[in-house]
């Protein structure tokens, strides 16, 4: 009974880990903005895979586990491909293509030469070789979640650019393998590499929890805009560093020029240092965090709040 179970939970979670990429590609796809989303992360994960892939092939009889870290490269790789290809980084394509077509050919080069030689040796009893590359794939996939963290501490904890399906999934075929161990053979190589992959994803999901009690559900979503310290956060660029995508920010400026136009015009009578400090405003503003366009619209009335803040009682006014 206890085997059945175990073989059951280790199918769900090679299911999840073959799949689990699958919800990130498509939210990159759709938002074609990978901020937030670390193509380190994505490279190392992509990485890991060439050792897995080696230590599986040798160890493993069961296909599936074979298969498991060649589809989790393939989506590895897709979805390193578009951190490259979408701003922030907006990489050249051919570049991209040439970096991903080195990392195949090494893996190929690896899985073919190490595979040959050490699965005679493994069914020989000399197992401390394949022991080895998935320590070493352990301890890439571990060290790829490491660089999501950075992006929190950016943010005041906020998760941007990561999709959540895609950590649940991910999450879920941690916690099932952690079972699957348990209930079966214990393995401490595979407890300490479950239980690395499932806390520090956990982290996350924790890290996005209390961001939103503290500023979006108890803090009345008022992370970045409050009337006391209005002019302190234009003097220390808070603004800039907690708003939008990038690849919202060309498209909010094309549609407000002409309102910036006009608010210019309208600004006449308080004379040219006003227009200057717009001109500054626009110009330097540079917006790389939030994932929806009403929170474009927040930053742009703050921008307009501002300026009323600082002794403005024109007219004008820039509208969405």
């Amino acid at each position: 009974m206890q085997e059945k179970a175990s073989t059951a939970l280790g199918i769900v979670s090679t299911i999840c880990w073959c799949v689990q990429l699958c919800p990130q590609c498509w939210y990159n796809y759709r938002a074609k903005d990978t901020t937030g989303l670390p193509w380190t992360m994505m490279l190392l994960w992509l990485i890991s895979g060439i050792p897995f892939a080696i230590y599986f092939c040798i160890s493993a009889p069961n296909i599936i586990l074979q298969i498991q870290p060649h589809l989790f490269m393939f989506f590895c790789a897709i979805s390193f491909f578009q951190t490259l290809y979408y701003p922030p980084v907006k990489m050249n394509r051919m570049k991209i293509v040439i970096i991903i077509t080195a990392i195949i050919l090494v893996d190929v080069g690896m899985e073919v030469g190490f595979i040959l030689w050490l699965r005679p040796l493994y069914k020989k009893g000399t197992t401390w070789p394949d022991l080895i590359f998935g320590i070493i794939a352990s301890v890439l996939l571990a060290l790829g979640l490491l660089p999501p963290y950075f992006e929190l501490a950016k943010r005041k904890g906020r998760v941007v650019g990561i999709n959540f399906w895609f950590l649940l999934i991910d999450s879920l075929g941690a916690w099932t393998a952690i079972a699957s161990v348990i209930v079966g053979t214990m393995d401490v190589m595979g407890i300490i590499l479950y239980a690395i992959v499932a806390f520090m994803e956990l982290g996350i999901f924790a890290s996005h929890f209390i961001w939103c009690c503290r500023f979006k559900w108890f803090g009345n979503g008022k992370d970045f805009v409050d009337d006391d310290n209005l002019s302190s956060m234009t003097e220390h660029n808070e603004i800039r560093d907690e708003e939008m995508p990038h690849s919202l920010q060309e498209k909010l400026k094309d549609k407000n020029i002409s309102h910036i136009k006009e608010f210019r015009l309208n600004s006449n009578e308080h004379g040219e240092d006003e227009d200057e400090d717009m001109s500054s405003f626009v110009e330097d503003f540079e917006m790389n965090d939030a994932i929806e366009y009403r929170e474009a619209s927040t930053t742009i009335h703050t921008i307009h709040g501002i300026m009323m803040h600082n002794g403005s009682n024109s007219s004008g006014s820039i509208k969405i």
